[in-house]
Protein backbone atom coordinates (compact mmCIF):
# COMPACT_ATOMS: atom_id res chain seq x y z
CA UNK A 1 0.00 0.00 0.00
CA UNK A 2 1.15 3.16 -1.10
CA UNK A 3 2.21 5.97 2.23
CA UNK A 4 2.10 9.72 1.94
CA UNK A 5 4.80 11.75 4.00
CA UNK A 6 3.74 15.30 4.72
CA UNK A 7 6.07 18.37 5.94
CA UNK A 8 5.06 21.85 7.16
CA UNK A 9 6.36 24.98 5.88
CA UNK A 10 8.85 27.03 8.31
CA UNK A 11 6.18 28.82 10.22
CA UNK A 12 3.89 25.92 11.30
CA UNK A 13 4.08 22.63 12.31
CA UNK A 14 2.43 19.37 11.31
CA UNK A 15 -0.38 19.80 12.97
CA UNK A 16 -1.79 22.42 10.07
CA UNK A 17 -4.96 22.20 9.04
CA UNK A 18 -4.33 21.56 5.22
CA UNK A 19 -2.15 18.40 6.43
CA UNK A 20 -4.51 17.42 8.58
CA UNK A 21 -7.18 17.94 5.65
CA UNK A 22 -4.95 15.80 3.36
CA UNK A 23 -4.62 13.04 6.16
CA UNK A 24 -8.42 12.63 6.42
CA UNK A 25 -9.10 12.98 2.58
CA UNK A 26 -6.47 10.33 1.56
CA UNK A 27 -7.40 7.97 4.35
CA UNK A 28 -7.46 4.83 4.82
CA UNK A 29 -3.81 5.48 2.91
CA UNK A 30 -1.06 5.78 5.55
CA UNK A 31 -0.75 9.36 5.60
CA UNK A 32 2.19 10.59 8.39
CA UNK A 33 2.19 13.86 9.42
CA UNK A 34 6.59 15.25 10.39
CA UNK A 35 7.64 17.79 12.14
CA UNK A 36 11.13 18.92 11.45
CA UNK A 37 13.94 18.74 14.50
CA UNK A 38 13.76 22.17 15.25
CA UNK A 39 9.87 22.48 15.48
CA UNK A 40 10.60 18.97 17.41
CA UNK A 41 13.01 20.95 20.07
CA UNK A 42 10.78 24.12 20.48
CA UNK A 43 12.62 26.39 17.83
CA UNK A 44 10.97 28.81 15.77
CA UNK A 45 13.68 29.12 13.17
CA UNK A 46 14.45 26.57 10.66
CA UNK A 47 17.20 24.14 10.74
CA UNK A 48 20.01 24.30 7.93
CA UNK A 49 19.20 22.25 4.74
CA UNK A 50 21.32 19.45 5.37
CA UNK A 51 19.80 18.88 9.11
CA UNK A 52 16.18 19.08 7.03
CA UNK A 53 16.86 17.06 4.21
CA UNK A 54 18.40 14.38 6.51
CA UNK A 55 15.05 14.61 9.04
CA UNK A 56 13.07 13.72 5.72
CA UNK A 57 15.31 10.94 4.85
CA UNK A 58 15.11 9.84 8.76
CA UNK A 59 11.21 10.04 8.51
CA UNK A 60 10.99 8.01 5.11
CA UNK A 61 12.76 5.63 5.98
CA UNK A 62 10.65 3.04 7.86
CA UNK A 63 7.29 3.85 5.39
CA UNK A 64 10.01 2.49 2.35
CA UNK A 65 10.50 -0.39 4.55
CA UNK A 66 8.07 -3.23 5.56
CA UNK A 67 4.78 -4.82 4.70
CA UNK A 68 3.54 -1.73 4.16
CA UNK A 69 5.90 -0.03 1.47
CA UNK A 70 5.08 -2.42 -1.50
CA UNK A 71 2.79 0.61 -3.40
CA UNK A 72 5.86 3.07 -2.58
CA UNK A 73 5.93 6.69 -1.05
CA UNK A 74 4.53 10.14 -2.04
CA UNK A 75 6.36 12.92 0.11
CA UNK A 76 5.98 16.73 0.12
CA UNK A 77 4.40 19.45 1.84
CA UNK A 78 4.05 22.90 1.87
CA UNK A 79 6.17 25.44 0.90
CA UNK A 80 9.72 24.52 2.87
CA UNK A 81 8.31 21.24 3.75
CA UNK A 82 7.51 20.61 -0.07
CA UNK A 83 10.86 21.62 -1.17
CA UNK A 84 13.04 19.55 0.91
CA UNK A 85 11.00 16.84 0.26
CA UNK A 86 11.89 17.24 -3.83
CA UNK A 87 15.21 18.20 -3.06
CA UNK A 88 15.76 14.58 -1.71
CA UNK A 89 14.05 13.34 -4.49
CA UNK A 90 16.26 15.12 -6.83
CA UNK A 91 19.23 14.31 -4.81
CA UNK A 92 21.80 13.98 -7.74
CA UNK A 93 23.98 11.67 -5.67
CA UNK A 94 21.52 9.72 -3.78
CA UNK A 95 17.91 10.63 -4.88
CA UNK A 96 15.06 8.73 -2.46
CA UNK A 97 13.21 6.51 -4.22
CA UNK A 98 9.22 8.24 -4.28
CA UNK A 99 6.08 7.55 -6.22
CA UNK A 100 5.06 10.98 -6.70
CA UNK A 101 5.49 14.64 -5.24
CA UNK A 102 2.71 17.00 -3.54
CA UNK A 103 3.98 20.37 -3.29
CA UNK A 104 1.31 23.01 -1.95
CA UNK A 105 2.76 26.17 -2.27
CA UNK A 106 6.09 25.75 -3.47
CA UNK A 107 8.45 28.44 -2.79
CA UNK A 108 10.24 28.80 -6.04
CA UNK A 109 11.79 32.15 -4.98
CA UNK A 110 11.99 34.60 -1.84
CA UNK A 111 9.49 37.38 -2.00
CA UNK A 112 10.68 40.34 -4.21
CA UNK A 113 13.87 38.01 -5.52
CA UNK A 114 12.47 36.11 -8.66
CA UNK A 115 16.42 35.99 -9.50
CA UNK A 116 17.37 33.64 -6.57
CA UNK A 117 15.49 30.72 -8.03
CA UNK A 118 14.99 27.35 -5.98
CA UNK A 119 15.05 25.18 -9.31
CA UNK A 120 18.18 23.57 -9.54
CA UNK A 121 16.86 20.28 -8.93
CA UNK A 122 14.23 20.23 -11.28
CA UNK A 123 15.35 19.01 -14.33
CA UNK A 124 16.08 15.03 -11.77
CA UNK A 125 12.79 15.62 -10.84
CA UNK A 126 10.78 11.75 -12.79
CA UNK A 127 8.33 10.78 -10.93
CA UNK A 128 4.52 12.46 -11.27
CA UNK A 129 4.86 15.70 -9.73
CA UNK A 130 1.37 17.65 -7.74
CA UNK A 131 1.37 21.46 -7.52
CA UNK A 132 -0.79 23.64 -5.68
CA UNK A 133 -0.80 27.08 -5.96
CA UNK A 134 -2.61 30.52 -4.93
CA UNK A 135 -2.42 33.08 -8.33
CA UNK A 136 -1.29 35.57 -6.34
CA UNK A 137 1.98 34.04 -4.01
CA UNK A 138 4.62 36.13 -3.57
CA UNK A 139 7.06 33.23 -3.87
CA UNK A 140 6.42 32.56 -7.24
CA UNK A 141 3.27 33.46 -9.83
CA UNK A 142 1.65 30.90 -12.37
CA UNK A 143 3.46 32.06 -14.85
CA UNK A 144 6.45 31.52 -13.44
CA UNK A 145 6.25 28.13 -11.73
CA UNK A 146 4.92 27.04 -15.05
CA UNK A 147 8.25 28.20 -17.23
CA UNK A 148 9.90 26.48 -14.60
CA UNK A 149 8.16 23.24 -13.72
CA UNK A 150 8.33 22.68 -17.76
CA UNK A 151 12.12 21.21 -16.88
CA UNK A 152 10.60 18.65 -14.73
CA UNK A 153 10.71 15.75 -16.67
CA UNK A 154 8.34 13.94 -14.98
CA UNK A 155 4.18 14.22 -15.05
CA UNK A 156 3.42 17.98 -13.63
CA UNK A 157 -0.14 19.07 -12.39
CA UNK A 158 -0.68 22.33 -11.41
CA UNK A 159 -4.07 23.35 -9.38
CA UNK A 160 -4.76 27.15 -9.14
CA UNK A 161 -6.17 28.76 -6.10
CA UNK A 162 -7.90 32.03 -7.55
CA UNK A 163 -6.60 34.89 -5.86
CA UNK A 164 -5.00 33.33 -2.75
CA UNK A 165 -1.34 34.24 -1.45
CA UNK A 166 1.21 32.16 -0.35
CA UNK A 167 -0.85 31.21 2.99
CA UNK A 168 -4.01 29.28 0.66
CA UNK A 169 -6.19 30.67 3.78
CA UNK A 170 -9.45 29.46 4.32
CA UNK A 171 -8.31 26.50 1.20
CA UNK A 172 -7.52 23.56 3.43
CA UNK A 173 -10.74 21.26 2.05
CA UNK A 174 -10.06 22.56 -1.54
CA UNK A 175 -6.58 21.90 -1.32
CA UNK A 176 -7.36 18.07 0.91
CA UNK A 177 -9.52 17.30 -2.41
CA UNK A 178 -7.19 18.38 -4.99
CA UNK A 179 -4.37 15.66 -3.49
CA UNK A 180 -6.99 13.29 -2.72
CA UNK A 181 -8.20 13.25 -6.14
CA UNK A 182 -4.40 13.07 -7.66
CA UNK A 183 -3.60 10.96 -5.19
CA UNK A 184 -6.23 8.31 -6.40
CA UNK A 185 -5.51 8.89 -10.17
CA UNK A 186 -1.91 7.79 -10.16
Amino acid sequence: MTSLLLFPGAGSASTHASLVAIEHAVAPMRCVRADFPYRKAGKKAPDRAPVLLQAVRDEAAPLMRGKGSKGGLLLGGRSMGGRMCSLVVGDADDPLPASGLVLICYPLHPPGKPDTLRVEHFPRLTVPCLFISGTKDAFGTPDELTHWTATIPGPVTHHWLDGKGHDLKGCDQRIAELVADWVSAL
